[in-house]
């Protein structure tokens, strides 16, 4: 058995074998039984309470529709009031919420889900005619959910509701990793017909008490909820835009959690007593993307070269003040289906060099793309700078907005720095590498790679599928468009008296932000 299937079987999932590998139950129906969640603090929880959480916001345009969350504060919102059908796991594998159980059929091209018994905050159930309803709103052409992309294998016309515990969905090709899309980003179960989300009723964990967008969202305990009441009596979401406001707020006693804290800030306050730092490791990965269909990096020697020139310690010593783990130019470090055993790349400047030269590109001059979009990416680029100036190429570090970085360097410019947050090697593959793939920042096209991730989906053997991830990562490894140096930790901090934030989990996994699980001490 695998790590990432004996983690399953650690939570209590019953995984089954032989022509039935694929099918997945919640034996004891609740992910409360996590060791994560039983582990990430000592004490007895205690009830009741107000907890008030700073997030980065959105502005006056903030939305409680949860399908079209996009930042961090609406991913922690949606969960607050809504589920999915699963989340992922700390191993990226998926692991159920409203689907108690899914089973493929032998061609996995179909596949049943069976939902447990949970209700909407109104008291309805949940069931599937709830479940086609909110993914054909995502899936609407006319919509622009970010979920979309992760419906796509769906055919929802053929998909049908069997009874109302039971949906059947029709796949428009054998797709092995389905469960991935059930616990994609944004894929949460709405009531059906529900339009309107200014009053949002979910079947999550808190129930809606009041908002203002860009400033506060505050939401009750739902006692009624599938996998336990929270502990906590009331919640309230503080938007605080800037770092600094969220410290200030925490240190001064007006929030008890504040999201997303740089590591030099961290640095300065662990140990002081204060306040908590709680540092989730490989919840990002940190890297520059080289665009493989034009100049100069649409040379694999020219790509490999930059491969070479990058002392990865440094930048995550640098960038990242050490809050972080070096990269080996692959996603995923630690997820199912890395492959752990290829030697870690160092930095070669002879040989990048050689490799340069036998291109016809010594002396090459390139502009690297970068903004204040996320953390680190001016260091990183400055660093990268100096790095390569050793072997003779020359890097013009170009700052741009922050706001449309992301839009801007999908598909212009040359060179770029990059950052992903956590989701299974699957996605990653089939959202950035496929000739298809509609966020192909590399635009790495290659048919034979396509058809290796085809070949994969058809795969139920877990073992087969997962030499079939190797061979396509090693090609990756040998010859892509991805200089991946480091995974930064997620960084969040709590006043003394939080108890229960989990310390092993991703951000955007099941247990980031899982507020139902914290306790005031």
């Amino acid at each position: 058995m695998n790590d990432a299937r004996s983690s399953l079987a650690r939570r209590g999932f019953l995984i089954a074998t032989g022509a039935t590998a694929l099918t997945f139950s919640a034996a004891c129906g609740s992910g409360a039984t996590t060791p994560d969640a039983k582990n990430a603090a000592a004490g007895t929880p205690k009830a009741g309470g107000r907890l008030r959480a700073a997030f980065a916001g959105g502005g006056a345009n903030e939305t409680l529709d949860p399908h079209a969350a996009n930042l961090f504060v609406d991913a922690a919102r949606a969960k607050a009031l809504f589920d999915k059908l699963a989340d992922f796991g700390a191993d990226l594998a998926a692991v159920p919420r409203l689907a108690e159980r899914w089973e493929p059929n032998e061609a996995l091209d179909t596949w049943r889900i069976t939902l447990r018994k949970a209700s909407f905050h109104d008291g309805n159930p949940v069931t599937a005619e709830d479940v086609l309803y909110s993914y054909r709103r995502i899936a609407d052409p006319k919509g622009t959910f970010r979920a979309k992309a992760s419906l796509e294998p769906i055919d929802l016309d053929a998909s049908r509701a069997i009874d109302a515990s039971t949906v059947e969905f029709q796949l428009k090709r054998p797709y092995a990793e389905f469960p991935n899309v059930l616990a994609a980003f944004g894929a949460y179960i709405v009531p059906k017909d529900a339009t309107a989300f200014d009053k949002p009723i979910g079947s999550g964990p808190f129930t809606f008490v009041s908002f203002k967008p860009g400033s506060s969202l505050v939401v009750r305990r739902n006692d009624a909820y599938w996998e336990g009441a929270p502990h906590l009596d009331e919640l309230e979401f503080v938007v605080a835009s800037e770092e600094s406001a969220r410290v200030s707020a925490l240190l001064g006693g007006q929030v008890e959690y504040a999201h997303e804290l740089n590591p030099a800030t961290a640095r300065t306050h662990e140990g002081k007593g204060k306040i908590d730092i709680v540092r989730l490791a490989g919840s990002a990965m940190q890297g520059f993307v080289m665009k493989t269909d034009r100049p100069p990096f649409n040379d694999p020697r020219v790509r490999q070269a930059f491969f070479l020139i990058t002392d990865r310690k440094e930048l995550v010593d640098g960038a990242l003040s050490g809050a972080g783990e070096v990269g080996n130019d692959l996603f995923g470090k630690g997820y199912q289906y890395y492959p752990a055993g290829l030697p870690q790349r160092i930095q070669d400047l002879d040989k990048a060099r050689a490799l340069l030269k036998e291109a016809g590109a010594e002396g090459l001059k390139v502009t690297l793309d970068t903004a204040p979009a996320a953390t680190g990416f001016v260091e990183a680029a400055g660093i990268f700078k100096e790095q390569a100036a050793k072997a003779g190429v020359t890097v013009e570090v170009k700052v741009g907005n922050k706001d449309t970085y992301w839009k801007d360097i999908l598909s212009s410019g040359t060179f770029a720095s990059y950052r992903s947050g956590a989701m299974p090697i699957e996605s990653h593959i089939s959202q950035r590498l496929l000739t298809g793939s509609t966020t192909n920042a590399t635009k790495w096209q290659q048919k034979d790679f396509d058809d290796l991730y085809q070949q994969a989906q058809s795969t139920r053997d877990v073992t087969q599928r997962g030499a079939l991830y190797e061979r396509m990562q090693r090609r990756l490894y040998d010859e892509g468009g991805f200089l991946i140096w480091g995974f930064a930790d997620w960084i969040v901090a709590t006043a003394p008296k939080v108890r229960g934030v989990s310390k092993a989990a991703p951000a955007n996994t099941l247990d980031w932000a899982r507020f139902d699980k914290i306790w005031l001490a």
